[in-house]
């Protein structure tokens, strides 16, 4: 952490934050399908364990562990680099094999896992991916009053919080229950169009409490292991 400030280990796109993530934050990445919001969320883990020592929690609850570590070494953040600072948990395939976890619910399992750790290893960093399999799974009845019971509970773990959320492609909706309001921050990844026949993938800072942010969108390119954020081409539509 850096003046109370988690880095995104994005090129270009701390300096537009003013340092990064307030520390403590619960922040929405949003975007649809293929804006590689789990490879953005899990560059901030990776990078931070590498550079900094910090250790993070990644919570899967749609992709298996062993896929997730698969597709980031793919990508050159290979988790045996940084074992001892990252733990990747996949919380369906633990209530599946423990016989005595299959009477509690996915939230009562999710919950016990991320306060355990907490207390075991002391990690700073958290990525839920993702907030809509998490609200399936847990079959919330009240959805806007259980995510602001959980936004909290989240926020008192002491921990900076990702949380990857999907957008539908026939909505322009950040969320449906209304997370981006309960968030302290949104981060927004879009594939854009560029003319006729190209396309860009962009990232934009919608909202973060405490900074001063530049609202703009921004090119997010990804080149030899590393995210950067470019000036956006202009003439984009969507």
């Amino acid at each position: 952490m850096e003046d109370g400030y988690v880095k995104t280990y994005i090129e270009g796109f701390d300096d537009k934050l003013h340092g990064g993530i307030p520390v403590g934050s619960v922040v929405l990445l949003v975007g649809q399908p293929g804006t590689m919001k789990s490879s953005v969320a899990f560059n901030v883990l990776f990078n931070s364990a590498l550079e900094k020592g910090i250790k993070g929690l990644y919570v899967t609850l749609e992709q298996s562990s062993k896929s997730l570590a698969k597709h980031m070494t793919s990508m050159g953040m290979d988790p045996e680099q940084v074992r001892d600072k990252i733990e990747i948990i996949d919380i369906g395939l633990i209530r599946k094999k423990l016989t005595q976890l299959q009477e509690q619910s996915w939230m009562q399992v999710f919950k016990m896992y991320a306060k355990n750790l907490k207390e075991t290893s002391d990690y700073q960093l958290l990525v839920i991916d993702s907030l809509p399999v998490l609200n399936v799974l847990a079959k919330f009845h009240n959805p806007r009053e259980e995510l602001f019971h959980l936004f909290e509970w989240l926020r008192d773990l002491n921990v900076t919080t990702i949380m990857i959320t999907e957008m539908t492609p026939d909505t322009a909706k950040f969320a449906e229950y209304g997370e981006d309001f309960l968030a302290d921050g949104l981060i927004y990844l879009r594939m854009a169009e560029i003319g006729d026949t190209n396309i860009q993938r962009q990232i934009r800072c919608v909202k973060m409490r405490s900074v001063n942010h530049n609202g703009d969108y921004h090119s997010l390119l990804f080149d030899h292991g590393q995210f950067k954020a470019t000036k956006a081409i202009s003439n984009t539509r969507g």
